[in-house]
This record gives structure tokens, C-alpha cells and sequence, in this order.
């Protein structure tokens, strides 16, 4: 992944058309990324990951020129920006369970079904519960390294540590989601 180059940074946020362009072509696949790890290819209510990037796209050029004054890195920027993006779509979501159709269809849908549906649910369910019992670094590490991707010094980057700071908080965040899951384990087959 490349980071963008500060000064890119300086003139997009200057009103630049050209540092705008060179900036959200570099920062929109990261935001696709973050935010398929987080809410899978048709997310919380609808909302596609696809979707929750573009909001992510138009926060950071409105937030720009505020980032400009922060002395931190650009992609901890970003991430922040995402990661608030991607709560507000699970909370649009948690809103609005109505799943409308234009048409009642004349064949079965092939998709999975109400168990399938109910069983996956209650998984994610379940691992966004093992999630919330780790530290919030750590919860972010696994997400960034896990199912965005990123490398360990990509995520130092973002989080303001070493490559191998980051690798050992992940070893420690692992560790901990192992007891923990095996904890909750025990505690439903009592």
C-alpha cells in the first residue's frame, strides 16, 4: 500500500484538483478494504462497502484541511475517519430492518435461507462479542491485519507504533481471543 506523499496532502487540502485526484485515487482502495473487512461485500442495512468508502472519500476532503494543523499520520487519519463511517452504517442499520422488494419473484430464491440467514447472525453475533472483550488496539489490530490485509509495519503506521510492536500486540490480542472464546466455550456447553 502506498502512503500519500505530505505535500500531495498539503496542495489537495489547498484546493488542488490535481492533489484531490492523486490523493482519493491512492486513499479509495484503502477505504474499500477497511470497509469490507468490516462489513462484508452487502453490509449493515444494505449499505455496500462500496458505499460506506465514497462517505469515507467525501469526510476526508471536508476534514482535509483540519488534518493539515494535527501533526499525526495521514492514513491514522484516514482509518479514524473509516472507522467511524463504518459505526454510523451499522447504526443506520440497527434502525432500518425493513428489506423492501419491487417485485414478489415467480421462482425460489436461491440465496440462504432464514435458518442459514439466523445461524450466520448469530455467529457474527457471537465473534463481535469476543471482539469487544479485547482492548481496542487490539481489536483494531486484528481487524487491520486480518481482514484488511495490511502489513504489520502498514499498521504501525496507522496506529503509531513499530512493525514489530504491532506484531506482538497481535500475538498477545490472539492469545487472548483463544481464552476468552474458550471461556465462552465452556460456559455454553455447561
Amino acid at each position: 500500500m502506498e502512503t500519500p506523499d505530505p505535500d500531495v496532502v498539503r496542495q489537495a487540502a489547498a484546493g488542488d484538483s490535481a492533489a484531490v485526484a492523486r490523493l482519493l485515487a491512492l486513499i479509495r482502495p484503502i477505504a474499500v478494504r477497511y470497509s469490507l473487512a468490516r462489513l462484508g461485500h452487502v453490509g449493515a442495512g444494505g449499505a455496500t462497502a462500496e458505499d460506506v468508502a465514497q462517505e469515507v472519500c467525501l469526510a476526508v476532503l471536508r476534514a482535509l484541511p483540519r488534518f493539515i494543523d494535527q501533526g499525526r499520520p495521514f492514513l491514522a487519519f484516514v482509518y479514524g475517519i473509516a472507522a467511524r463511517k463504518v459505526a454510523d452504517a451499522c447504526r443506520a442499520a440497527g434502525r432500518d430492518r425493513a428489506e423492501s422488494v419491487a417485485e414478489v419473484p415467480d421462482i425460489p430464491d436461491p440465496a440462504p435461507g432464514p435458518e442459514h440467514r439466523a445461524l450466520n447472525a448469530d455467529l457474527g453475533t457471537r465473534l463481535v462479542g469476543l471482539l469487544a472483550q479485547l482492548p481496542a488496539t487490539h481489536r483494531e489490530i486484528l481487524v487491520l491485519r486480518l481482514a484488511v490485509g495490511l502489513s504489520a509495519d502498514e499498521v504501525g503506521t496507522v496506529l503509531g507504533m513499530t512493525g514489530g510492536a504491532v506484531r506482538l500486540a497481535q500475538h498477545r490480542a490472539l492469545t487472548r481471543l483463544r481464552a476468552v472464546a474458550g471461556d465462552t466455550l465452556s460456559e455454553v456447553l455447561r
